[in-house]
Order: structure tokens, then sequence, then C-alpha cells
């Protein structure tokens, strides 16, 4: 690592005393390279066994890598913390500017410890920290609104990144997002949550400082290629255009789009929700992340008309991609897109993590209709399939419940289950909501065995996809090596924080390449071990705050509703997951 390298700094902010320091950690970096590396050792530091995940005792690690701000596409920044919604291992990771902003002030990491006893937002300049009161800010509707006041409060502009909640947040939501840069988001697993039981509204990030590099000329050789390589890629091409949205026709097309709580995996709106349609009737602007030239960020321009008025409207841009569009789309049968656009608009308002917030409405809407709750529960809401203006009213008693229907909402379809019935039919994976896919064994097996149980840890959808089209046969033994394998290679890249859309680009060689350039010098069985020993790390993390394989649910309906590979079995996917953890296990001896 050269000398003056800010990365291996850690930031420590003590909510509850209102402190901080700095500490230099070369130790980690050296170990774990960055980002998801490091952050799981800090956790192991930080968070004590059997932590209340909404106590004071749960930190949250906030950390980049070595590549961030030298090379493009490595702009996330991953958090670590530990998860109010499944009770063990909680990560998630978002792009936007606060990897940039983070390692621009000075930091490879950033340690939230404690609660503060009132609501405050923390500033972050280069050395400087400062806390805020943000008593006026809780309690506010909107994260956008949030935003938009520190906006003209703060300095930064260009530079800073805003991380902030929303109501969902205050209110303990156990799949509340922390909202970044408007549009992007520490989506899954309740890091919402965890800043609203801190009391923290918002944390503020800026930093001027250079970057060295060892040897310039190799630097610039080496980040046009990597430059060249992304922008001539016809898949990041795809990315601009459309952005992932791009995946919903084609995944309709093959019967894998999860439609009606998965009764389908076609869904006869699929066209109307679709990428190609977005694009052409409601794209309003492409955003890209710092350091980024792909802009995959879609924002459609809404107009919403005013009641009692036909000639005035109000304009909302709404983001949105394929995960989005799947779970207030086709999970919930809606298929007026402006209608979607608004039940997507209200969770991105509120704070929610869209997925799990559209699982959760689309199992209590089945629900529903099996008699399992009534008008009672749902505090006289009819919930139907397509009703998108009463799936908005359900969102706002979930984050403001009133009865114990909606707080049991509020803690993920897995928990609601458990005490009105319909697990069969509760798609939730190691406590996880499903993501938008039901390609076939290979994605179920990624959203149970993956260390985030999400669709980034081992895309078994990949897996699915090429067998699908190849003609070949699974077997549970090869699906589970395949996937160890990758979710390996992935760690390695979650510890430089690259977009897992540029995994094609950062390739083993090319990641030797770079890190040489930043002056690390690393060997591709270097690179394997410390993939191999972050996800053992997350695992034995898993394990000890109770997590066990054996004893994970696998839902019904993914047996019941055809896959593009046919109907799963149970029996299939024990076995893989048997096979899958002894591989991790055994790279821990």
């Amino acid at each position: 690592m050269l000398p003056h390298d800010p990365l291996p700094r850690i930031l420590y902010i003590d909510l509850s005393r209102r402190r901080f320091w700095v500490a230099e950690r070369p130790d980690l970096f050296e170990d774990g390279l960055g980002g998801a590396g490091v952050a799981i050792r800090l956790l192991e530091e930080e968070c004590p066994p059997g932590a209340d995940p909404l106590g004071p005792e749960n930190p949250v690690i906030l950390a980049v890598g070595p590549l961030v701000g030298l090379f493009p596409m490595a702009s996330k920044t991953v958090a670590m913390f530990q998860s109010p919604h499944t009770g063990n291992l909680g990560e998630s990771h978002a792009g936007g500017r606060s990897a940039v902003a983070i390692r621009m002030a000075g930091y490879g990491a950033i340690i939230l410890r404690g609660a503060s006893p009132t609501p405050v937002y923390v500033v972050v300049e280069d050395d400087s920290v400062y806390f805020r009161d943000a008593s006026a800010l809780w309690g506010l509707r909107s994260s956008a609104t949030v935003g938009r006041v520190i906006r003209e409060r703060e300095r930064g502009a260009g530079v800073r990144t805003i991380m902030r909640i929303g109501r969902a947040g205050e209110r303990g939501v156990t799949y509340a997002c922390v909202v970044t840069e408007t549009y992007r988001h520490f989506g899954r697993l309740g890091l919402g949550a965890v800043f609203g039981s801190k009391k923290l509204k918002a944390l503020v990030v800026s930093g001027r400082r250079a970057l060295p590099v060892a040897d310039r000329r190799a630097y610039r050789e080496a980040y046009d290629a990597i430059f060249q390589a992304a922008t001539d890629s016809p898949l990041m091409q795809k990315y601009h255009e459309l952005g992932t949205a791009m995946n919903v026709l084609p995944l309709d097309a093959i019967g894998a789009l999860p439609t009606r709580n998965l009764r389908s995996g076609r869904f006869e709106g699929a066209e109307a929700i679709s990428g190609e349609n977005l694009a052409r009737n409601y794209l309003g602007r492409r955003v890209a992340c710092a350091h980024c030239p792909v802009a995959c960020i879609h924002l459609a321009a809404l107009r919403i008309p005013y009641p009692n008025d036909p000639y005035f409207y109000k304009t909302v841009m709404v983001g949105y991609d394929h995960e989005p569009i799947y779970a207030v789309g086709s999970m919930l049968g809606i298929a007026d897109v402006a209608g979607m656009l608004q039940v997507l608009d209200e969770v991105e308002a509120v704070g929610l993590d869209v997925m799990s917030a559209g699982v959760v409405l689309a199992w209590a809407t089945e629900a529903m209709e099996r008699g399992l709750i009534s008008l009672k529960e749902t505090d006289g809401l009819t919930l139907t399939w397509g009703d998108w203006e009463t799936y908005i009213r359900a969102v706002g008693r979930i984050v403001d419940p009133p009865n114990d229907f909606y707080q049991a909402l509020g803690r993920g379809v897995e928990h609601a289950a458990s005490l009105y019935g319909g697990a069969d039919f509760a798609l939730a994976f190691g406590g996880n909501e499903m993501p938008g896919y039901h390609t076939g064994p290979a994605c179920h097996l990624t959203y149970l065995t993956g260390a985030r149980h999400s669709h980034l840890d081992s895309a078994g959808y990949s897996l699915d996809q090429r067998a699908a089209a190849k003609g070949e046969a699974l077997t549970p033994e090869g699906v589970a090596e395949t996937l160890l394998e990758e979710e390996r290679w992935r760690q390695v890249l979650a510890s430089l924080v690259v977009c897992f859309f540029a995994r094609g680009v950062y390739t083993p060689e090319i990641v030797q390449r770079a890190l040489a350039v930043a002056g690390i010098l690393r060997s591709a069985d270097d690179l394997a071990r410390i993939g191999a020993e972050t996800l053992t790390r997350k695992h034995a993390f898993k394990t000890r705050e109770g997590f066990d394989p054996a004893q994970l649910r696998i839902p019904r309906r993914i047996l019941e509703t055809p896959s593009p590979l046919g109907r799963l079995e149970e029996n299939f996917l024990r076995q893989a997951i048997v096979r899958f953890f002894m591989g991790t296990e055994a790279n821990g001896q």
C-alpha cells in the first residue's frame, strides 16, 4: 500500500457520547483488501454475540476499497450490521457518491457506535465531525425532503454523500432502507431501522483528498483498458439504454417473472411494465453513480394530476429497475404503469426496501383471498391484485401501524406468516424476501445459501438460464460447487467494492493490474484465498447468531409453480444446500 494512502484510516463515531476518533488499521486492509473483507472483520470485533439489532450495541460498519476514486465502477459502499430483519448478518451495498466521498474524506471505513439520546444527523468533513440536532427532521414523511433540507444547510455540494432514512426507519420497520443521493439505497436487511434505533436521521460525508498511484503511466494505461472494456461492452450499453428493466420481457417469455405472489411465472401486463415501454413513454433522465461511465439508473417522469383540475400536474421523478418493477408490478398484478410508479414513489418516500414491501403485500393479498385475514386485520382495506391505490394506503399503514396485523407486516413475510398462517406461500429465504427471478433451482439456492440471501450473491439465475438455453441437466453437487465458486469470487469484488454489473470487466487479471497501480501486489491465489476466507467469516458470524442451514424453510410455492427448468424438487434443493455449506466449512478448516 502506498504511503499517504488514507485507506487504512478508520473513523469511529460514538453517537452515545458524541465523540469521534481515528485509528490506523493497515492489518485489516492487508488481510481483507477493503469493503466486505474489512467490514466482516470489523463486525466481528465490534458486535457482541447476541446483540439486539435495534440496541445501541449493534454497530454499523461502512467500508470502501482500494480502487475507489481510482478506477471506474469501483463505487460501492459496503454496510454491515446485525440485521433486525433476519437476526444475523446484515449486509447491503449502495452506489451513488458514498464510496468516493468516504475515501476522499480520508477513510477506508466508518464505524457508528452507540445510540444518540435525541435525533441527530452527523456531518463528516475531512478530519472534522459535527453532530447536528435533527429534531426538526425527525418525523418528516419523505426522505427526499430530509435530503433537500440538509443540502441547503451543509457544505460540500458536488462531492458529498447524504445517507438518510424515512419514516419507516424511524418506526423500526425491519426492512427499512437508507437512501443515498435520492435514487440509490442500502436497500436490504434493515439498515434503515438500525439508523432509526440510533436516532440517526442522516450521515453526511465529504472530502477533497488526492490519492497516490505507484506509476502514473501504468495507471493511465490500466484506467484506459478498464474504461474501454466497460464502454465497449454490449451488456453495459444495454444497462445504459434500458437498465436492468431490460430483464422483464425475457424473464416473462421463459416463465420466470414472479407474478401475483408467484402463482405464475408469466404476467399478461409484462409489455406495459417492460423496460422498453418505460423508456419509450416515461424515461425522464439517466443518472450515474460517481466515477461510472454507464449511467444505468433510470428515472421515470411521472405527471400526476391535481385533484379537480384537469390542466395542472405535478411531475415527480421515480427511479426504476427490474427489482422494483417486479416487486410492485408483476408481483402485485399491477399493469397500470402510472399506478405502479406511484406505489414505488410511496415506498421510496417512506424509506422501505421495495422488494420486501412488494412480497409482503403480495402475501397479504393472497392471505386475504384465502380467508386467513379479513377487513378487521387490514383496517378496512380490501387488498386486490392490481389495485395500486389500495396498496399505497397499505404502505402507509405498515409504516404507521393501526393494529397488530400491520405491526406484523412491518417485520416481514416470514414473521407475518408465523402468526396468521400461509407459510406455504410466504416467499422468504433465510428470512429475506424473494428477488425477482424464478428461473430454476439455482436461483432459489442463491437466495437460500448466499450470505445476504440475495440474487446478487452467487447469481444462480444465470446458471439456470444457461442450462435452459443449452438443454443441460443440473445436479445438486454441480449447482452447489458452481455457486460456491462464484460466491467466493464475488467476495473479492465486494471487497474492492466493484459494481457486480462490471464483473465481466474486472477479471482476476484486471484486478491484479489495478491493485498493482494502487501499490497492492496480490497473486491470483491471494485473491482466491481472500474471497474464500471472507465468505467463511460471514457464515461463521451468521452461525454465531443462530443461523442453521439445516433449518432453512423452503417455501412450497416455489415447488408448485413451474420454472423454465420444470418443477423444482425439495430433495434436490436440500442436497445442494448441504453440499454448499460443506464446501464453506471445508474452506474454514
